[in-house]
């Protein structure tokens, strides 16, 4: 095993490397891979009975959890119902944070700002997780009289005891982009992330009380593809609300793991369920072929051969249909450990799952449902993700113009203080503006006497770190490199140093 050692953050840089059987962990483990998890706050009441410093010290505790398995990715919700997980002047503190709708968190603090430093330190990205049309989760939750949806109602709809935006207004995308661009301004977030609810899922017997909205603006549109088409918009409205304010800041969907069923139409995949472009009124595969989303992650939470929605199949067709975005598959955690796979005569899905993301070629990571399954430990997750599938280190998916590299560290060096040894450098000077080639991250390498001095094996990845400065414990023989990630995660050229 490798060792070094980041400084404060121990545990995070000393990686399992051993292989099982005859696969190496270089063969079994890429070196660029998305490894997200989701962090819900809805329905997570251990938030709002935590004191600021015990939320706090459950923030680290989690993203530690999800560091020690190799997740380079941190989805975390912050608006789940028209409210904030954070500080807002547009919208409530949550109450799913705080216990009440509008109730200030005491001693004050902002969760999202903590959290993205927190990520940040760990190596890891943060995406904050936005709810967009959804404002309240349950019909006995009372807004105020000067909520939106009391002073303007003919915006909204409730519709299976929730109230929602209607998504036929354009004051309504107006605001939603508001919240976005208010969060990119003020943050240093890596990417935003909205999920599956677009129009509401059906329930039974229950319709849409849309028909003003639709009277007013349809405009001789069969109502299916103008709900389509509103919903279009606010995804086109979006990523121009992001890219114009950070270029470098992704915009990512996770959308209901079935797109259309063949039954329905000739291009859909071999399944039998639910439908995003029907049901949900989501073109997802539109969105990526026009290019207003830079990844999907479709929620794949069945088992590999569920007989309406088989995952294996469902993977295979979000490859074939990226239409140039990056796919990250979505995993149910809890199913995956709990369906045995006699296919591969192993008493969970885990393995095949994790190999079936990586031989598609459009399929450039996985994000696990839920977090706290992975920092459970469900059914040995975490200890497979760390000691196997994860166990080495991943830097996340480079996007971008590839052809641009930022510049490469300087003036690398190691220092000895008594027993201890670090490994320090110079970070390349950056512009007087925020930019995408700003580098705010580094990869560090480690190379025994005798092996390859190639970067590309992720096996001698030791460290991904924002610090410019990290501990070390070298052996005679030794060799080091140091590159440099931008917003992008475009890597520069390695800079060696050789420890006698």
């Amino acid at each position: 095993m490798k060792k070094i050692l980041c400084a404060i953050l121990t545990i995070f840089s000393v990686m399992a490397t051993a292989a099982a059987g005859s696969v190496t962990a270089s063969e079994r483990n890429p070196k660029r891979e998305f490894r997200g998890a989701w962090l819900h706050v809805i329905g997570q009441n251990q938030w709002q009975d935590k004191s600021t410093e015990q939320a706090k010290a459950y923030i680290r505790d989690q993203f530690d959890k999800l560091a020690g398995t190799g997740c380079n990715t941190v989805i975390f919700q912050v608006r789940p119902t028209a409210d904030a997980v954070y500080r807002s002047e547009l919208e409530p503190w949550s109450a799913w944070l705080t216990g009440k709708r509008g109730k200030a968190p005491s001693p004050m603090w902002d969760p999202m700002e903590y959290a993205i430093g927190e990520a940040h330190k760990r190596g890891m990205e943060f995406h904050a997780w936005l709810n967009p049309y959804r404002v309240t989760s349950t019909a006995k939750e009372v807004l105020p009289a000067s909520h939106d949806s009391n002073k303007e109602p003919h915006r909204f709809f409730r519709y299976n005891g929730q109230i929602l935006f209607d998504p036929a207004y354009q004051e309504n995308r107006d605001f939603i982009c508001k919240v976005v661009k208010d969060i990119v301004d003020r943050y240093d977030i890596d990417g935003i992330h909205i999920d599956d609810y677009f129009y509401p899922y059906p329930a039974p017997g229950k319709k849409i009380p849309d028909d003003a909205s639709y009277r007013k603006f349809a405009d001789g549109q069969n109502i299916a593809d103008w709900r389509r088409k509103n919903v279009d918009l606010l995804i086109e409205q979006l990523h121009s609300t992001i890219k114009e304010a950070k270029p470098w800041v992704r915009f990512g969907v996770s959308p209901f793991g079935i797109w259309r069923n063949k039954r329905t139409d000739p291009r859909g995949s071999e399944s039998t369920g639910l439908q995003n472009y029907d049901d949900l009124y989501a073109d997802v595969i539109l969105w990526a072929k026009k290019g207003w989303v830079d990844y999907l992650a479709p929620q794949l939470y069945w088992s590999l051969d569920t007989k309406a929605a088989p995952s294996r199949h469902l993977a295979q067709w979000w490859n074939d249909n990226a239409n140039g975005a990056d796919i990250y598959i979505g995993w149910d955690v809890k199913r995956t450990m709990d369906s045995p796979d006699p296919g591969n005569n192993d008493r969970n899905e885990l393995d095949t799952k994790v190999r079936l993301s990586r031989r598609l070629p459009n399929v450039k990571g996985n994000v696990w449902w839920h977090g706290y399954w992975v920092t459970g430990n469900y059914k040995g997750a975490a200890d497979s993700l760390a000691m196997k599938y994860q166990s080495t280190i991943a830097l996340p998916p480079a996007y971008g113009d590839l052809k641009k590299t930022p510049k490469s560290v300087s003036e690398i060096k190691i220092d000895k203080t008594g027993e201890e040894a670090f490994l320090s450098w110079e970070a390349p000077r950056r512009g007087p503006s925020e930019s995408e080639s700003d580098v705010v991250r580094y990869a560090v390498y480690e190379f025994f006497p005798g092996e390859p001095q190639d970067t590309g094996d992720p096996q001698t990845i030791v460290a991904l770190t924002p610090f410019t400065r990290v501990r070390i414990y070298p052996e005679p023989g030794v060799t080091f490199a140091v590159t440099a990630l931008d917003r992008m995660n475009r890597e520069s050229h390695p800079i060696f140093i050789y420890y006698k």
